[in-house]
This record gives structure tokens, C-alpha cells and sequence, in this order.
């Protein structure tokens, strides 16, 4: 049900123009934009028909600096309800989709996550208040440059980022207890699968641009469950097996 109802607000590659949000009042701590994140949560994760109910991600939510992670003139649309362009044609996907994407997962703070698509780095932060360590590649080396010294600079000491080809994950450092895809193949990659260990799970939006669907993959004594969770449209993967 959540799925139907959400259709056409799950978009992780922006249509449209955004529009011009007002700039935050400060808050608690001189953090101006503490209450955005707060009224964000609120009215976004865990408002009727949303439903983000895992308290470990809403705080994730709540903490993580958003704001960070765009280009400085999108910075007042930070905490709004839809994705943004952070160039080189990729978006920073909506606050729900994050939550939710994130929440799927399940993940344990013992986890070792693998992220494909690093973009702003932004998701990658979220899960790093969650888990163990988080592996990260981005195919576009400008974003995994500027994500990996945006993410130190904000002290995210457990996440790693490479500038790479997502599409073969990350072998040296498999197996993952969980990997999250921020851009859509059009069939769930063998390597992912291959580097995903037992009792993991994957999170993954897979099709073409106009038919994708969210699809959550369950490893069980070497066997994959898959459920779709949620139809949705990402940038699509690229990379040497998507050509």
C-alpha cells in the first residue's frame, strides 16, 4: 500500500526546476538549519502515508547536515521534498527515499555496507551514523573527489570513497552485509549479488528510466528472495556493462 501511495514523489533524478525556499532562522546551538532537518523528519519521514518508523534512521536523519552535500545556491532547498541537481547530470535524491532506501536495509552498527553511487556523498553519511563501515564508489571522479573531502571534512572517518565503476562493486573489500545502489541498471549486477554475504540484503531500483521499480534482494543459504518495494526513478547506471 505505502508503495502506491507514493508513487510520482519517489524521484531521485529531479523534473522540473526546484523552487526558491527562504533562508532558516537559526536554532539550538547556532545551527541554523537544526529545525529544517527536525520539521524535515516530521513531515516528511514520519507523516501518514510515508511511514519511516525506524528510530535509528530518523535520528540518523535528524543529525546528518544535509545542507553539506548541495551546491552552496541550493542550500536553502536542502531539507525540501524533492531531489536535487548537484551537476555533472546527477541529483541528491529526495529525503524520503534516503529514509527509506536506508530503513530497508536493516543494517546493524557491526555492518559493512557497500554504497554504488556516491553522488554527493550525502546517503553514505546517513548510513555512516549506522554501521561499521561504509565502501562507496562513484563513476564520475569530480563527485567522488568532492564527496570524499566534504565527507572528512565533516568527520565521517568510517567511510571510504573511490572514483570507479560501480557496476563491479567493490571486490577486495567483499563480502558486504548490505549494499545500497543509488542509480538504476536495467537488471541487478552479478558482482553485487556475488559480493553480497549470506543473510544480507540489497536495496536496488532496477529498469529503465520510465519502468523502475525498487527491488529489496534477500541472501538465504546462497539463495536470493526478492521483493518489489516501490516504483521509483533514478539516474540510470553507467559504466563498461551498461554501454
Amino acid at each position: 500500500m505505502k508503495a502506491a501511495v507514493l508513487v510520482g514523489l519517489a524521484l531521485a533524478a529531479g523534473c522540473g526546476q526546484p523552487v526558491p525556499n527562504t533562508a532558516p532562522a537559526p536554532g539550538p546551538g547556532g545551527d541554523v538549519y537544526a529545525m529544517e532537518r527536525l520539521r524535515m523528519v516530521q513531515e516528511q519521514l514520519e507523516s501518514p502515508g510515508r511511514g519511516i518508523t525506524d528510530p535509528r534512521v530518523l535520528e540518523a536523519m535528524r543529525r546528518v547536515p544535509r545542507h553539506e552535500f548541495v551546491p552552496s545556491e541550493l542550500r536553502s532547498q536542502a531539507y525540501a521534498d524533492h531531489p536535487l541537481p548537484i551537476g555533472f547530470g546527477q541529483t541528491i535524491s529526495q529525503p524520503f527515499i534516503v529514509a527509506f532506501m536506508t530503513e530497508c536495509l536493516d543494517a546493524r552498527p557491526t555492518d559493512r555496507v557497500l554504497e554504488v553511487g556516491t553522488g554527493s556523498g550525502y546517503q553514505a553519511a546517513v548510513l555512516a551514523e549506522l554501521v561499521a563501515e561504509v565502501y562507496t564508489i562513484e563513476i564520475v571522479e569530480p563527485l567522488a573527489e568532492q564527496a570524499s573531502a566534504d565527507l572528512n571534512r565533516l568527520g565521517y572517518t568510517n567511510v571510504h570513497v573511490r572514483a570507479g565503476d560501480g557496476y563491479q562493486g567493490w571486490p577486495g573489500k567483499a563480502p558486504f552485509d548490505a549494499i545500497i545502489v543509488t542509480c538504476a541498471p536495467e537488471a541487478v549486477p552479478q558482482p553485487l549479488v556475488e559480493q553480497l554475504a549470506e543473510g544480507g540484503r540489497m536495496i536496488i531500483p532496477v529498469g529503465r528510466i520510465w519502468e523502475q521499480q525498487l527491488i529489496l534482494l534477500e541472501k538465504e543459504q546462497g539463495r536470493l528472495e526478492q521483493t518489489s518495494v516501490l516504483p521509483v526513478r533514478f539516474v540510470p547506471m553507467t559504466g563498461k556493462a551498461q554501454q
